[in-house]
């Protein structure tokens, strides 16, 4: 019998991903995608309707409130979102025996340190995103013990709005681009923590708990611009700013590479390096242009 799974947030660039996977290959699984139009995760009620309709095995929480820089000026929004919503899947999975997967950040730490964060390092956010994005966490712990919180970073993809997206589109409209280039972490490929997450399921795990995924290596905003515009033939001419100069309301961690051993061991997985995935994403990119 196929294992039925709800991805919330199905518009968002890993929802799309899921799809994409789902749409090739994923046998024995059955796939709801619900879009933020089509579930609104702030509604309980709502939440309650669909889960008495249907039996899910598993939910994949896509769903989210990601613009950091508007969350501050918002945060009513980004708590309702990020930690209300998160409370009410938590709720309804538990009444139905369902597993939560739910995606969260980096942002949940402050960044003062060199080391690599693992998933029991102290959380200690400095925005308003990371901070509601942390009360979910703690949410879903307040209530269910079968689920899995991924913290990942710096994602990006083919699909919606991402770094990647903005600096090639930037670098069509002008010669000059100034980017930060003392915050470090870690970027990551939507498809590779798609992959991983598809596997939680496949693997039939039970090892419920906080994992950390993200590709592997270390890198800044810059450096990644920088890898971006290499691997495209792009010519940019390319500033490195610190933080200060550029003015936005949110903090950034200025340091917030995952350590990544915890579901390597679990999963037994390979993690892609960050360049390899950048180049895999801009050849579909190329290809879905051509």
């Amino acid at each position: 019998m196929k294992k039925k799974v709800l991805v919330t947030g199905a518009n968002g660039q890993l929802g799309k991903t899921i799809q994409e996977l789902n749409a090739n290959n994923t046998k024995g699984l059955y796939f709801m995608f619900v879009s933020k139009s089509e579930l609104d995760i702030t509604n309980l009620d709502d939440l309650k309707i669909l889960f008495n309709k249907n039996s899910f095995d598993y939910v994949i929480n896509c769903a989210a409130y990601t613009d950091v820089e508007q969350a501050e000026k918002t945060p009513k929004i980004s708590y309702k979102v990020n930690a209300e919503g998160v409370k009410n899947i938590a709720k309804v999975c538990l009444e139905h025996d369902t597993v939560l997967i739910h995606i969260s950040t980096d942002y949940v730490f402050d960044g003062n340190t060199n080391s690599f964060y693992s998933e029991g390092d102290q959380t200690c956010p400095i925005s308003v995103y990371g901070a509601s994005k942390l009360q979910g966490e703690l949410n879903i712990k307040n209530i269910t013990e079968n689920y899995f919180i991924i913290r990942t970073s710096w994602l990006y993809s083919e699909y919606g709005n991402n770094f990647l997206k903005t600096m090639l589109r930037l670098a069509s409209e002008r010669d000059k681009l100034s980017v930060v280039s003392d915050q470090i972490g870690t970027p990551t490929y939507a498809k590779d923590l798609a992959k991983v997450i598809l596997r939680f399921i496949a693997e039939k795990t039970k090892i419920f708990g906080t994992y950390h995924y993200s590709n592997d290596g270390a890198v800044s905003w810059f450096d990644f611009a920088n890898a971006i515009f290499k691997y495209s033939n792009l010519e940019v001419n390319l500033k490195s700013i610190s933080s200060e100069e550029l003015p936005q309301e949110a903090k950034r961690p200025k340091f917030s590479v995952l350590d990544k051993k915890k579901i390597q061991k679990n999963l037994k997985i390979e993690i892609p390096s960050w360049e390899d995935s950048l180049k895999k994403c801009l050849v579909n990119i190329q290809k879905s242009c051509n």
